[in-house]
């Protein structure tokens, strides 16, 4: 993994974990990499013949323009967090979006009704896949008009908070109520919006029981946790480095005993 900071990241338990289920002779390590030292480091990853990366902020970007090749999804939201390392070169991808997607199994997004808040690089991949995944409506909420419609370029249109009356989704993509943030304990909607029968879906996994997801669950609404996303994510990762199914259980739990650590 390279980006900035890492030394907190899930990742190499996750990882490791997998590849120990796995039975591949396999290890992840997490290297701190300035912006400016992105094409070393793809550079060295190749040169070591190392089997991938991951990605994380702020090099999503960055990694994107310096690879030989991105997939489809990676093109479109112009952002990679894994990189596979093959015979021709460096393949960027963009697994979020679908990680994501996983994490709702079996609730599926098709024929549904939206919401998503934030306009960050997290809610441009949940947008483009709930897009992709036949979601009736995918409203963004954001503070920033110029940002907002960054994302609902990718399948999504401008909306409000009146949007969450008629929401099935609700994902908050912001930073609202993570832990060692200026917004730790604070809610990213108002109580009140929230609905019996909604799924909501809070990104940030620490805490892994956000007020936001606390609220849900006063509200009826059914609370789904950002656990689920970051090991899904990770899994098509794994898939893509390995060539290996991913042991999904195993990566789950390791995240879940790191969180709790």
């Amino acid at each position: 993994m390279i980006g900035s900071p890492v030394r907190h990241s899930l990742s190499p338990a996750i990882h490791n974990a997998a590849f120990a289920a796995a039975g591949l002779d396999w290890a992840y390590l997490a290297f701190e990499v300035a912006a400016d030292g992105v094409g070393a480091a793809l550079g060295g990853a190749k040169a070591a013949g190392m089997g991938g990366l991951s990605v994380t902020m702020p090099l999503k970007e960055p990694v994107a323009a310096a690879v030989d090749h991105l997939t489809p999804v990676a093109a479109r939201l112009g952002a990679v967090n894994t990189v596979i390392v093959g015979d021709d070169g460096l393949t960027g991808d963009n697994t979020d979006g679908q990680g994501f997607v996983d994490a709702l199994a079996p609730w599926s997004p098709a024929g549904r009704r939206c919401v998503v808040l934030g306009a960050g690089g997290a809610a441009r991949a949940v947008v483009l896949a709930l897009a992709g995944a036949g979601a009736a409506d995918v409203a963004v909420v954001a503070r920033s008009p110029e940002r907002a419609a960054r994302v609902t370029a990718l399948g999504g249109r401008a909306g409000g908070w009146h949007d969450l009356e008629r929401a099935e989704l609700v994902v908050n993509a912001t930073p609202v109520g993570m832990d060692g943030t200026a917004a730790a304990g604070q809610l990213a909607v108002d109580e009140g919006l929230l609905a019996p029968g909604q799924v909501v879906v809070d990104l940030v996994y620490h805490p892994p029981r956000t007020p936001l997801l606390a609220a849900a669950a006063r509200r009826g609404a059914t609370p789904v946790d950002g656990v689920g996303m970051l090991v899904h994510q990770a899994g098509h990762a794994f898939r893509a480095w390995t060539g290996v199914g991913p042991p999904l259980a195993a990566m789950e739990a390791a995240a879940r005993r790191a969180l709790e650590g």
